[in-house]
């Protein structure tokens, strides 16, 4: 872990960059060229800078201020890794970095952005909100922070790996006929890379926990793909794998693939691909149409192959995780456990299955308070043990090749205090309501949000995060377009993941979470009048029993508990050691 005065000495470095190129400031953007919330190492330049690692974020440094930008996840660990003195913190949600630039910087100041890091409407809104007070928004060529960060990662040259049509239950030219066939366009440019992984069923190992490619794509509108990657990681294989339909080319021919488009109509996802795609199209002559990534919805609403194989994944996972539940029962009240021991143990169990290919994402193992802090992770600087008397959160992902998993479970070391039961209590009946939520097709994660709000919002209490997102299959684990959220405005449809996970979260005294993911599903009533969709829980292992406040419970939330548990129980039992067995006859029991 870097010292809090390596990151200022950074920040001094930049400044002087900033002044040797005439830029009175710099925003600096969180994510890569491509738009991912998880980005390979050269592109971290938001936590090379500052120190903040958080998965969104944004900064603005000044000649003599700057600011960190995040969201309410995050509140807590920009202020344990960041240097106050240095930074003041505003939230990436409510407030702008033209609004703080605007009253913090000098009339006629020029601040610097990377135009392959930002959107164009991000880039349009900034700049119109700039030049408003006097002030000018101006791309860079090349990104500043490059020029200063000396030891900088080189981009991850492994190979791109074909991904079998056994797992992936449809081939890539199947995908891109399908896809073709329904452009209103010659071309679409696809820039996220868990599309072009899906597209192309191939994957990689370029971005931590997630197993994609970096490259850039373009469908044509007859079904070809370009697909620009860096030449070394291109084997014979995934020649053969790819076809003569794909062409391929190293990334660095991308822009100017991009101007061979000159009076072609050219689809583009707006929202995701940056400013500097948009204005070369547009430099070249091609009429850019701004529409959906086409490969977003086919790839949220799962085939039956990929369902079968992530519910596969699924029993494995649970088996797993109910191993690591059983021994943290056995070994926490002996007082010898801290966070990360805790971390590493999980994950040994998961490798024991023998196929676990990588962790979906870093595994936020939260004992006491550090369990309040949303994506908190452990270091050996925050490393906490697990006390008796206390909560521990862990939330926790695989990635096998037939599935993503992602689940929470919050358990009570020992005895634990009525407030702690009572938010529990609250916590799982918000996660039933979900999980025997029925509702009419068409309607939005946003719709179903506050269901899992309200025995919360009873009490005047809330969460400050959603309550679930779309996940991959052997792709990201957070996966658009669908979730629950207030954001949620996409239709929920049949096939789509998306976890269940509401929470509570105390500050300086227990975080509260409990995550299954849910597949949607039609439903089918002997009254029904209209077409109604619900949820299928895929994920098992028990919810700790012992935190329930059962008269908080109605009887159908009890059933519902009671049936989970059973069918736990009875999934995984044979998958299991005999002393895991009997510590889920106890985990499982009816109360």
């Amino acid at each position: 872990m870097t010292d809090i005065s390596s990151h200022n000495a950074r920040l001094i470095a930049l400044r002087g960059t900033l002044r040797a190129r005439g830029l009175d400031g710099f925003v600096v953007a969180h994510t890569d060229e491509h738009n991912s919330e998880y980005t390979p190492a050269y592109a971290q330049r938001l936590a090379w800078l500052t120190g903040f690692d958080g998965s969104a974020g944004m900064g603005v440094v000044l000649a003599d201020k700057a600011a960190l930008y995040v969201d309410g996840r995050y509140t807590l660990q920009v202020r344990a890794q960041t240097d106050a003195r240095s930074y003041v913190y505003k939230d990436l949600v409510s407030e702008t970095v033209a609004a703080w630039i605007a009253t913090e910087a000098a009339k006629g100041a020029v601040i610097g952005y990377d135009p392959w890091l930002h959107s164009e409407a991000w880039v349009e809104k900034t700049a119109a909100a700039l030049a408003a007070v006097g002030m000018r928004l101006q791309a860079t060529d090349g990104n500043p922070i490059d020029a200063i960060w000396t030891d900088q990662p080189a981009a991850p040259a492994d190979p791109a790996l074909p991904y079998d049509v056994a797992y992936a239950g449809e081939s890539s030219e199947a995908k891109r006929q399908r896809l073709a066939a329904g452009l209103d366009a010659e071309a679409a440019v696809i820039t996220a890379l868990d599309s072009i992984a899906w597209l192309l069923n191939i994957r990689g190992t370029d971005v931590h926990c997630t197993p994609l490619v970096v490259a850039f794509a373009i469908l044509h509108a007859d079904a070809r793909v370009d697909l620009y990657m860096d030449p070394a990681k291109v084997t014979a294989a995934l020649r053969d794998h790819l076809g003569n339909a794909v062409s391929l080319a190293p990334k660095t021919a991308f822009e100017d693939g991009l101007k061979a488009f000159g009076g072609k109509r050219v689809l583009v996802d707006a929202s995701g691909a940056s400013s500097a795609v948009i204005s070369a199209l547009t430099d070249s002559g091609a009429t850019v149409v701004r529409g959906k990534d086409p490969c977003t919805l086919p790839k949220a609403c799962k085939n039956p192959v990929e369902l079968e194989g992530t519910r596969q994944a699924h029993v494995r996972d649970g088996a797993a995780v109910s191993r690591f539940l059983a021994w943290l029962a056995r070994e926490a009240p002996k007082g010898q456990l801290d966070e990360i021991l805790a971390a590493e143990q999980l994950h040994d169990f998961r490798r024991e299955t023998g196929v676990l290919k990588d962790l979906s994402f870093d595994t936020i193992s939260g004992a006491g308070p550090n369990g309040a802090i949303v994506h908190y992770r452990a270091t050996p600087e925050t490393n906490r043990p697990i006390q008796t008397g206390e909560l521990y959160l862990v939330d926790s992902g695989a990635q096998y090749l037939d599935g993503t998993t992602d689940i929470t479970r919050t358990v009570g070391i020992g005895a634990v205090g009525a407030e702690e039961k009572d938010r529990f209590t609250r916590v799982l009946k918000g996660h039933i309501a979900i999980a025997t939520a029925r509702f009419p097709k068409g309607t939005s994660g946003a719709q179903l949000d506050t269901l899992a709000r309200m025995p919360l919002w009873q009490v005047g209490l809330n969460y400050g995060h959603g309550t679930g997102h779309g996940v991959g299959c052997y792709l990201g684990v957070h996966e658009g377009p669908q979730r629950i959220a207030a954001s949620g405005v996409v239709p929920l449809e049949p096939g789509m993941i998306v976890s269940n996970e509401p929470g509570y979260y105390k500050t300086g005294g227990y975080g509260i979470r409990i995550e299954n993911l849910v597949v949607v599903e039609p439903t089918h009533g002997t009254r029904d009048e209209i077409e109604t969709y619900g949820f299928e829980t895929i994920t098992l292992a028990p919810i700790d029993i012992n935190l329930v406040e059962r008269d908080l419970l109605t009887q159908d939330e009890a059933d519902w508990l009671n049936s989970y548990h059973t069918r736990v129980r009875e999934t995984l039992t044979p998958l299991v050691d005999r002393d895991t067995a009997h510590w889920l006859e106890t985990a499982t029991q009816a109360i």
